[in-house]
């Protein structure tokens, strides 16, 4: 194979996936997972796969591949490349405008001074000056069906805090399709963040599937509030302000908590304890496993997630689905909430967060505020980039307003 040819077929492998992060394509079955993938390493790391096909580029036309008619056709397919990837990059900068459109209704106006190149070098350079981390907490004792370290949480917390601060508090439950993931692998670019601004910020693992059955994971995540209830002013914390937050599965038990305050079924043993919420962020979370409203079409969850999550149908157990669906139980008395969704998430569709904020809109009375971000995949925030600096200071800007608002209604100075 020549180098010619060569060239030409990486040119057309970074083509296909320029053009996936820029399109919303919406593939099916398996192909949805692919999809997601490349989409979501080309919607947050554009700048850098611009630099690798330079460089890439810069390599073939001195090895000579141009002397060739598929050179020279490569070449044009990079140049669209770039094109693309360019337009990918402008809509993540474009997320600050989107932040500060959503908030502005609620007069809250988000922190701007976001490089183009945030996180150019150190996508994942999580460690932040001021901030510090106490890890494995035991939130209470390890029950049935945990795998191991379910009942373990983190705490975020800025190094100079102290017991007595009573200072504001955020929860983050991890998302992995309520089968997979851990309280270390996502959301640190918001609770560093937060820290550095004076917040404790609390991330909890909680049993998974199959092993797990749904409610367990809802359960664990009232467990660990109520833990902050019981243990956050040792590390800081305010136990009388807490917000909660997570993305896929954990935006869907983020928004459930939110909607579910001291309800004995997912309170078994503990029902006295308030697990009330002031706010809630869910991010591109999972509002109603039955897709009333056909927001899915054919790429529906309830036949994958049922015998692994479930372990039943819905038509074996209608009320179970209901109740840890977050369309299902809102209501008047909800906290505010911010829903942050991506346009081209190809796993869970933007449509069901526009169907959940329109239906919460229509019965709370508290503010529901929306930021529906052009471009962008799913799980857009877990690491460093444009978008996901942009969605920090957005989700940041809302719970500082939720807490201001607190304070004044307590007459707090703090």
């Amino acid at each position: 194979m020549n180098i010619s040819t060569v060239f030409l077929g990486l040119s057309l492998f970074g083509l296909a996936a320029s053009v996936n992060g820029y399109f919303r394509l919406r593939l099916p079955g398996p192909l949805m997972v692919i999809e997601f993938l490349t989409g979501w390493l080309v919607g947050e790391l554009a700048p850098q796969m611009l630099f690798v096909q330079a460089l890439g580029t810069v390599f073939f036309v001195q090895a000579g591949a141009l002397d060739a008619p598929s050179g020279q056709f490569a070449l044009g397919l990079t140049a669209l490349s770039w094109c693309l990837l360019a337009g990918v990059h402008r809509r993540s900068i474009g997320t600050g405008e989107e932040f500060r459109t959503a908030l502005a209704p609620e007069g809250i106006t988000p922190e701007g001074g976001v490089s183009p190149v945030h996180g150019f070098l150190k996508p994942f350079g999580y460690k932040t000056p001021g901030v510090r981390v106490e890890r494995n907490i035991v939130y209470g004792e390890e029950l049935p069906r945990d795998k191991g370290g379910r009942n373990l949480l983190d705490v975020y917390l800025p190094t100079e805090a102290k017991q007595g601060d009573c200072r504001p508090v955020l929860l983050h439950i991890h998302g992995g399709a309520w089968m997979i993931g851990d309280k270390r692998e996502q959301g640190i670019p918001l609770m560093t963040h937060l820290a550095s601004r004076g917040w404790i910020c609390v991330t909890s693992n909680y049993r998974l599937s199959p092993k797990a059955t749904m409610p367990d994971h809802i359960i664990d995540v009232k467990r660990a509030i109520a833990w902050i209830r019981s243990d956050i002013e040792s590390y800081g914390g305010d136990a009388n302000f807490i917000t909660i937050t997570g993305g896929s599965a954990g935006g869907n038990l983020s928004a459930l908590a939110a909607l579910t305050a001291n309800d004995p079924n997912f309170q078994p043993g503990f029902e006295d304890v308030d697990t009330r919420l002031d706010a809630a962020v869910p991010v591109y979370g999972i509002f109603d496993f039955l897709d009333r409203a056909n927001d899915r079409g054919a790429n529906k969850m309830g036949t994958a997630l049922g015998p692994k999550v479930f372990k039943c149908t819905p038509e074996e157990n209608p009320e179970l689905w209901d109740s840890v669906s977050p369309i299902t139980r809102i209501h008047s008395e909800a906290p505010p909430f911010l829903v942050i969704q991506g346009s081209h998430d190809s796993l869970v569709y933007a449509d069901e967060a526009d169907t959940f904020v329109r239906t919460l809109r229509e019965k709370s009375r508290k503010p529901v505020l929306h930021a529906k971000l052009t471009g962008a995949q799913h799980a857009f925030e877990i690491f460093h980039s444009v978008r996901s600096a942009h969605s920090v200071r957005g989700a940041t800007a809302f719970l500082e307003k939720v807490y201001a608002d607190y304070q004044s209604e307590r007459g707090d100075d703090r």
